[in-house]
């Protein structure tokens, strides 16, 4: 089966608050692509856990659209000079939210594209109120078993203590859960080839955007 979108412009209309969820989307046994024929009315933003692929599944998302890729995390280090851990202690308590915030920003303002957060960027409560209100948010959803599969033994994670990985992410998923739940498209990830999660992304996002936005018109034909 091949399913095809697209979006037509209409007039201007206000915006309804939606959220739109793709777990019940199981991983197809027989995966056939969307063709994307659309572009995103702002910014993408993936949200989401450690592990749960926010950059793997962004780089993809974002040759899909033919659109811009970003890390959020890579533009706050290189604004700062330093690594993200190393923030709050170089320029004091609450530099790097501050930072985060700002060039969170700058990427949202400038152009469309999609743009992979940190971990803990949601937390802050004007960074998280900017996503909402500025861009399409998107969180890559994890039960605990991908996100071990995906971190434990890996480098590159100071958030997560060699031997206390399950520990700490049970704490942050009772912590950062709730509040991702405010993003307007949440996509279950599974262990599956990238592609097939990009896929239902692109579905969940196409389904906002027709009930989001009523000046769009998402057009299906099988």
């Amino acid at each position: 089966m091949l399913i095809c979108y697209g979006i037509f412009v209409g007039s201007g209309e206000s915006l309804r608050k939606m959220n739109v969820s793709s777990e019940n989307f199981a991983p197809p046994s027989r995966p056939a692509s969307p063709i994307v024929s659309f572009m995103p009315p702002k910014p993408i933003v993936i949200v989401g856990l450690v592990g749960c692929g926010k950059t793997s599944i962004g780089k993809r998302l974002a040759r899909r659209f033919d659109l811009p890729f970003c890390d959020s995390d890579q533009e706050v280090e290189a604004a700062a000079g330093c690594a993200i851990c190393d923030i709050d202690a170089i320029f004091g308590e609450g530099a790097m939210q501050a930072g985060e915030y700002k060039v969170l920003s700058r990427l949202i303002n400038q152009q469309v594209q999609v743009i992979a957060t940190g971990c803990m960027s949601f937390l802050c409560d004007q960074t998280r109120e900017l996503i909402k209100t500025s861009s399409i948010s998107v969180w890559l959803k994890a039960d605990i078993q991908t996100l071990l599969v995906r971190v434990t033994g890996r480098k590159g994670r100071p958030i997560l203590e060699v031997g206390k990985e399950e520990e700490t992410l049970t704490e942050m998923m009772s912590v950062h859960y709730p509040l991702f739940e405010e993003t307007n498209v949440c996509v279950q990830t599974y262990d599956e080839p990238a592609n097939i999660t990009v896929d239902r992304v692109i579905i969940a996002m196409s389904e906002f955007i027709r009930r989001q936005y009523p000046d769009y018109h998402v057009l299906k034909s099988v």
